[in-house]
């Protein structure tokens, strides 16, 4: 509060000065003339100056009265401060002139009378400027870093003025400080750490390892629409499955966005199909880069507490100013992950008894068995290198248009090693791993996305964006130290097991106009359509990744036995699955947003979508937001949403060799339109739909402490979920039919089952002043979430007959108890001077991984708190020594039964929200330039 008793007496200090002295003593302000990267629409002209100055860093004197009638122009692009601020005031009779440093005073001239008289701006500044009207001068307010609820959103809103408080619908603003703080360097991870109804999966297994998910309020990751400055993200080619909560989703990627080219993160906590289409059930988020001439780089480096994780990444991000407004700004980001071991030695049978079958439970055990090195299970955290690279341009055309280009690009490896074979098991050739082996599968992902532009305005009440983006992700797979045993001693070692490709092409045209319907604000009409054409690829791998070689061995334990085809692990794509499919959609949407009055807006959202694979589908949205009094809203919205089936899930095929009730089990993964996935009662995926409820409060007593409660409710029907493994003579007898010979069970997608979550999501932030003792901002947020099934179809009568169940228990656990139940984050970051300490604490509730048949081998994870620290210095301008830990106490989730451990690979509970490779520590230097 002494801060703002200071500023305003320096305000009438100012006031009782005559421009003409001002400038005298002040001279020529250099700050004037820098430039900045502007972005104001037309709003009300006293709006437009607090964005000028949130945006330039000056301080605006002004006359309250003169300004709150008049509605300024658009100002964009790259301007110095003194340009901008006359292109707001063009066609006014405004006149500005300097104050002093970094402060700017605006008059009329003195023949002219307000119009109008305000009580705020009288209680503000009383004196009269010198040689201007009698019209009383008001102070707009620079953006000061503890006003909580002041950042200008673009998400969830056709508007770009409305602030975080000022939302209809909960929203969560991720500053670029915000994310350098929290320790975390992936964007998925610094979701996850800062966000606290969205949680990460960590695991995946077979093809699946190197992508992981997240979820929005217990929804799976496809559920969660991503977008990169308000454009949709592609997808993932890679489908993931045989994981834990999150099986069957092809989410973007967000690893693949390096974290330091991102300005903020806006999460936006509802649903909103109809504002931006498919995927948006559980919410959007929206990633906005850096489009200013700053310069950072960093160096980093860290490892796990219990040995390898090893971590480095170098990110270097640097901005240019061109032309006569534009900027260009690119991101390099390059990191290097080592694997952890974090498994147990292998407990079980390595060698035939003697004399005996490798199955045998007769005869007398090897003498090797009592000598042979058991430390083989290699299962953790894989290893990955990659590079990523961002880019964001703009470029004005003129007063009017502006063009502008942005995108990623990214390479990727990623390798890990899968479970242990016995060396006398029949998915061995002992001639060739006299020893057994694990195969190791190798992952490489080459990914890219370009948007480009024109937006603009036709006059100061119609805007237009008008733009197109094109992305493909194109994933190879190979795997290495591997056997075909069924081609024998003459298998290869190395196999190319073959590729996935998606591409998608969207075009977007956004239309805004603004009228003046006599209102507390003119009317905001929002329209536009959207093009989108989606691809999907499955090439197929070399034959001897998945030929059935027929071979049996003449002498040893397998003696005539018909061993295990194809590759192990991950079984190559056969030319039966390979393929290319495509669809395309067009939608059209009309948004309306009304501030009725002071304290009362409604907006009103619609949309059509039409896909050539499954029809049209109509979604609309309402939300409402009330003031009763200065500082306290409430807020609610209803809604419907629909998420189209992806291509990977209605075409992806091929098998692993997965952990099946303890037993190691070749599986197929049936495209619902195949002969096996029809004969075992699957049927046409259709798109899910949901029925979205929320309603919150905003409570802002002061500028420096911000409050929001939200309650939701989200209903899905048709929900798109992979089955079970289903196993048995049936299906054996199926997959034989369809010239699947290999696997012992199969799994498919269907739209079997309806839920029902329901949640309440906390977020309060405090921004304290410590006097000598520096700054904090205090945060403390909680999600609770509850899915439950409200129905599950009756099982295809081909199934029931054979005693097997379509969605059963580990499946609906996984959505069910497969996430925390409760998540909650207690947050200090304090700060004085150079020095900086953020410590985290966050309680995650008990997690379960149900068993698919006994209730008694459900594998809990007790509730643990983790704790993350970062303590920084900085030892001179622009030059910043830090070092953290991430999980500082080296927490681990609960092991998994001896039963469910697949001989010790899998040794803690995959389903942690927290991983299992215990503490990771780091240091990092940054630069600033």
């Amino acid at each position: 509060m002494r801060i703002r008793h200071a500023l305003a007496g320096v305000a009438l200090a100012i006031c009782l000065v005559s421009p003409t002295e001002l400038l005298a003593a002040g001279g020529k302000d250099a700050i004037l003339s820098q430039r900045h990267k502007f972005d104001i629409a037309p709003q009300p002209l006293s709006s437009a100056l607090r964005q000028l100055s949130s945006q330039s860093g000056v301080r605006i004197l002004f006359p309250y009265d003169e300004v709150a009638a008049i509605r300024s122009r658009r100002v964009q692009g790259w301007l110095s401060t003194e340009d901008a601020l006359e292109r707001l005031l063009a066609g006014t009779a405004l006149k500005h002139s300097e104050a002093g440093v970094g402060v700017i005073a605006l008059a009329v001239p003195a023949n002219r009378a307000a119009a109008r008289r305000s009580p705020m701006a009288v209680q503000l500044a009383q004196a009269n400027v010198s040689g201007a009207s009698s019209a009383p001068v008001a102070m707009a307010p620079a953006a000061e870093a503890e006003d909580a609820s002041a950042p200008i959103i673009v998400t969830g809103t056709r508007q770009s003025t409305r602030t975080v408080a000022e939302s209809l619908a909960p929203i969560d603003v991720l500053g670029a400080k915000d994310l350098e703080a929290s320790g975390k360097q992936s964007v998925r991870d610094l979701l996850g750490t800062l966000v606290p109804s969205i949680n990460v999966s960590n695991s995946g297994a077979g093809a699946s390892f190197a992508v992981k998910t997240l979820s929005l309020r217990g929804l799976a990751g496809d559920q969660l629409l991503v977008l990169v400055n308000g454009k949709r993200r592609h997808n993932t080619a890679t489908l993931f499955i045989n994981g834990t909560t999150q099986n069957g989703q092809s989410p973007p990627d967000l690893d693949l966005i390096p974290s330091s080219s991102i300005e903020r993160i806006e999460v936006l906590r509802d649903g909103a199909s109809a504002q931006y289409g498919s995927d948006a059930i559980a919410g959007v988020v929206n990633i906005l880069l850096k489009n200013d001439t700053s310069g950072s780089a960093s160096f980093l480096g860290g490892a796990t507490a219990d040995g390898g994780g090893e971590q480095g990444r170098f990110q270097v991000s640097k901005g240019f100013g061109i032309g006569d407004g534009g900027h260009v700004h690119f991101t390099l980001d390059a990191f290097l992950q080592g694997r952890t071991y974090r498994s147990a030695p292998n407990p079980g049978q390595f060698y035939a008894r003697v004399g005996q079958l490798y199955s045998s439970t007769s005869g007398a055990l090897d003498p090797r068995e009592a000598t042979v090195d058991r430390d083989v299970n290699k299962g953790g955290q894989p290893q990955v290198s990659g590079i990523n690279f961002a880019y964001d341009v703009s470029l004005p055309i003129n007063d009017m248009v502006e063009f502008y280009l942005f995108g990623t690009a990214s390479r990727r490896h990623s390798d890990a090693w899968l479970t242990y074979r016995f060396p006398d098991a029949p998915n061995n050739i002992p001639e060739l791993f006299p020893n057994g082996y694990s195969p190791h599968l190798h992952i490489y992902d080459e990914d890219f996305q370009t948007a480009a532009g024109v937006r603009g305005d036709l006059s100061d009440t119609f805007h237009y964006d008008v733009s197109s983006s094109f992305s493909r992700n194109w994933v190879k797979y190979r795997e290495s130290s591997v056997v075909n045993a069924s081609l024998g001693p003459a298998s290869p070692t190395d196999m190319y097991i073959g590729s996935v490709t998606s591409r998608e092409w969207t075009t977007n045209l956004d239309l805004q106009k603004t009228v003046e319907l006599g209102l507390a604000e003119p009317l905001l009409i929002a329209v536009g359509g959207e093009y989108r054409w989606n691809s999907y690829a499955i090439g197929a791998g070399d034959p001897v990744s998945y030929i059935d070689g027929g071979y049996r061995s003449a002498t040893g334990p397998n003696a005539g036995v018909l061993r295990t085809s194809g590759s192990q692990g991950v079984t190559g794509f056969p030319l039966s699955a390979a393929g290319e499919w495509s669809r395309d959609n067009w939608s059209a949407y009309l948004n309306l947003e009304q501030k009725i009055f002071d304290g009362l807006e409604v907006a009103l959202a619609g949309r059509h979508e039409d896909y050539s694979d499954f029809g049209t589908t109509d979604t609309g949205k309402a939300s409402i937001r009330i003031e009763p009094m200065h500082g306290l809203a409430l807020r609610g919205t209803a809604s419907t949403g629909f998420r189209a089936p992806t291509l990977q899930q209605q075409h992806y095929s091929s098998a692993s060799t997965i952990n099946v009730g303890g037993v190691l089990l070749p599986v197929s993964a049936l495209p619902v339109d195949s002969a096996a996935a029809i004969a075992l009662g699957a049927t046409p995926l259709k798109p899910e739909k949901s029925k979205n409820l929320s309603a919150g409060i905003v409570i802002t007593p002061t500028p420096r402490l911000n409050i929001t409660v939200d309650a939701y409710q989200i209903r899905i029907s048709d929900r798109i979920l992979l089955s079970e493994t289903l196993q048995g003579t049936l299906v054996r007898s199926v997959l034989a039919a369809a010239g699947i010979t290999s696997s012992a069970g199969g799994f498919y997608f269907s739209n079997a089952a309806d839920t029902r979550t329901r949640g309440l999501d906390i977020v309060s932030t405090w921004r304290a002043g410590l006097g000598d003792f520096g700054n904090a901002v205090f945060n403390l947020s909680a999600n609770f979430n509850k899915t439950v099934f409200t129905h599950v179809d009756a099982v295809p009568d081909v199934l029931a007959g054979a005693g097997l169940v379509l969605i059963g228990r580990s499946k609906q656990g996984d959505f069910t108890k497969g996430t925390p139940r409760d998540k909650l984050i207690a947050n200090i970051l304090w700060t004085k001077g150079p020095a900086s300490l953020n410590l985290r604490a966050t309680r995650y509730g008990k997690v379960t991984m149900v068993h698919a048949t006994n209730p008694a081998l459900d594998a809990e994870i007790d509730p643990k708190v983790i704790f993350d620290l970062e303590l920084g210095m900085e030892l001179r301008k622009g030059i910043k020594l830090t070092a953290g830990a991430n999980n500082l106490f080296n927490i681990y989730p609960n092991k998994l039964p001896a039963t469910l451990q697949g001989n010790g690979f899998s040794l803690y509970n995959q389903y942690s929200p927290y991983g299992t490779s215990g503490g990771f520590y780091y240091g990092r230097l940054n630069f600033e330039f």
